[in-house]
């Protein structure tokens, strides 16, 4: 009996699940690394991204001799968008999983599509809907009530706060990246675009701690080894490149949608394997939040 070949659609759809699973499982690897032992948010970063960037230049090493030249301007906004993206985003999100639980950070996270296009309305001059009103109603509402539900586990009244706004401005760090991207993109290419924006984000990252912390902050404990590299390669580098081949194969839409999955997951895997509290009304929430999101990306 013959074995039939996936589709391109099928393959896609595949790739678009094991992008949505691999950055889902970032906040896990965080929090395991917080339970290993004393470890700051930088440092953990730091050594995430020296374990990446091996990863990305050997894969990125035909893209990165063949792209056009770049001049001053595109210089500056791409380090803008490293910045802003995977180190801005990284750094904050890093932070504010000290204080509050993986399944209410990736639901908080998971409104920076709504984030985008608020930043759309207010400096690029895009136009408000009805259904985009809706769609923020939607996700807010349902931030809300993860945040309700998670916050009467804390002993601590004023810590999930604190994680709750580091995260939150995780979320508009990455969408000033995501909305002001499509100029680089358009010139570079996705995946070069990509692969140097990253470079940015890990000098960025390393100058961070330099100034910050001693060099000996970087000898940890192996398990903090293990969950960096693992965070690098299965949380960062593959699921960059299984999103773009899912995009390839059935557009930036599908893959989207197909990354609603990534808070249950992640929200599920909390619970598994951390035993964070899980309650009808954070998947409530989390409901709310992905039925907002479908109204923009159906709008």
């Amino acid at each position: 009996m013959t074995r039939t070949a996936l589709t391109p659609r099928q393959t896609g759809m595949l790739l678009a699940v094991l992008a949505a699973f691999g950055f889902s499982f970032k906040a896990i690897f965080v929090k395991l690394a917080y339970l290993v032992g004393p470890v700051d948010a930088i440092t953990l970063l730091s050594l995430r991204m020296l374990f990446s960037l091996p990863m990305f230049l050997l894969s990125g090493y035909a893209y990165l001799r063949t792209g056009p030249r770049l001049n001053r301007k595109d210089w500056a906004l791409l380090i803008f968008l490293g910045l802003t993206g995977y180190y801005g985003a990284s750094i904050l999100d890093f932070a504010g999983l000290q204080y509050i639980s993986a399944g209410l950070e990736r639901v908080i996270l998971f409104t920076y599509p709504t984030i985008t296009i608020l930043i759309g309305l207010l400096f690029l001059g895009k136009t408000a809907s009805p259904r985009l009103i809706g769609a923020l109603v939607l996700c807010y509402a349902g931030v809300s009530l993860v945040f309700l539900s998670g916050h009467q586990f804390s002993e601590d009244s004023i810590a999930p706060w604190i994680g709750a706004a580091l995260v939150f401005a995780s979320a508009v760090s990455y969408a000033c990246y995501t909305a002001f991207a499509e100029v680089s993109i358009a010139k570079l290419g996705a995946a070069q675009f990509s692969i140097l924006a990253l470079i940015v984000s890990i000098l960025a990252a390393q100058l961070h701690f330099v100034v910050t912390n001693p060099i000996s902050d970087l000898i940890q404990p192996w398990p903090i080894y293990a969950y960096c590299a693992a965070m690098a390669l299965f949380s960062t580098v593959l699921p960059i490149f299984f999103q773009s081949g899912a995009i390839q194969r059935i557009g930036a839409g599908p893959t989207v949608l197909v990354g609603m999955l990534g808070p249950v997951m992640t929200i599920f895997f909390s619970w598994l394997l951390l035993a964070e509290p899980l309650t009808w009304v954070q998947l409530g929430g989390t409901a709310l939040v992905i039925a907002g999101i479908y109204l923009i990306r159906k709008s």
